[in-house]
């Protein structure tokens, strides 16, 4: 008789806002050659030489500031994200992990396993696939089976940027906004990578384009840009870059700006410190008036009916 369960992950975040836990976490994460695709050789000296030895503290220092009594963010959220979709699908086992944190995905899938589950359904929590996000799930998930007797049925859904509820759902946020502000420009942060990703083929970049496009078909007309956040290396990124974008808004006239965050559907460091704190200093120091920023869906229940639909859809 089948089983069935469905699995969400999410990136990962620090056990605690601490040096030595932000270490353990970003030496799990810069480590996986999906998100740093530099020669071994190279980028592990530096990694464990001088990034492990220096970025932690400062990271650590970040993440106190949006740190809630209950944990990070994102795990809150991930976690109150499954308990609604368990709600949802009651005769489902329905479970969360990270890709570089706890729960990890190998111990959930084992979780699983043993409670029998026969038909699994896995959705990585990014809208847009990207060979730095989704790729690694599918990674842990194909380890985990390489030597299993029994393998489930496994539907992997490796994006949703075009699901049309996604699309409403953000086009409806938006207009709620207009309607109430008058807004000179709609900003689309996605979460930038290297540009040499794009050229070996990750879909990323179109797919962001692509719910950019959709969305705006359903806000109107309307002036907006699509940029790209959260640079990190000497490396080429996508542009433009949304920090360099909100310093230059302003004076090209540009004071009242609403900003969305299309490829995270939870609240984390990027979007709290680095958009709602870091950029909003950069766009009011420069001239703006108006700085109006649409959350991820957190626990709204709008974002578990999204989910819900994949299922469906792929069930």
């Amino acid at each position: 008789m089948s089983k069935k369960g469905i699995l969400i992950v999410n990136l990962g975040t620090p056990d605690k806002p601490e040096t030595k836990e932000v270490r353990a976490y970003l030496k799990r994460f810069l480590g996986d050659h999906r998100v740093i695709d530099t020669n071994r050789c190279i980028w592990l000296p530096v990694l464990h030489g001088i990034i492990l030895r220096t970025r932690p503290k400062k990271s650590a220092a970040l993440y106190r500031q949006i740190w809630q009594d209950s944990g990070s963010p994102l795990l809150i959220y991930t976690k109150a994200q499954a308990e609604q979709l368990q709600q949802k699908f009651p005769d489902q086992v329905v479970r969360y992990a990270m890709s570089y944190s706890q729960p990890l995905i190998p111990e959930v899938l084992k979780e699983m396993h043993d409670l029998g589950v026969t038909d699994l359904t896995i959705i990585p929590l990014y809208p847009q696939y990207s060979r730095t996000t989704t790729a690694p799930i599918f990674d842990e998930v194909a380890k985990f089976y390489l030597k299993a007797e029994v393998i489930p049925t496994v539907h992997f859904i490796q994006s949703f940027y075009d699901e049309p509820l996604y699309i409403e759902a953000l086009a409806q946020q938006i207009n709620q906004i207009l309607s109430e502000k008058k807004i000179d420009k709609i900003v689309f942060s996605y979460h930038g990578v290297p540009v040499s990703y794009i050229a070996k083929g990750d879909h990323y970049l179109e797919h962001c384009q692509q719910t950019t496009q959709a969305v705006m078909e359903k806000v109107g007309d309307h002036p907006f840009i699509s940029t790209f956040q959260s640079k990190f290396g000497p490396a080429e990124w996508l542009t433009p870059a949304t920090d360099q974008t909100l310093k230059d808004l302003p004076k090209q006239g540009d004071k009242s700006i609403l900003i969305i965050t299309p490829g995270f559907v939870s609240d984390c460091l990027e979007t709290i410190e680095e958009i709602e704190q870091e950029n909003y200093s950069y766009f009011m120091d420069n001239g703006g008036k108006e700085f109006h920023y649409i959350h991820p869906f957190n626990d709204d229940p709008i974002f578990v009916d999204i989910l819900a639909k994949l299922i469906e859809k792929n069930n």
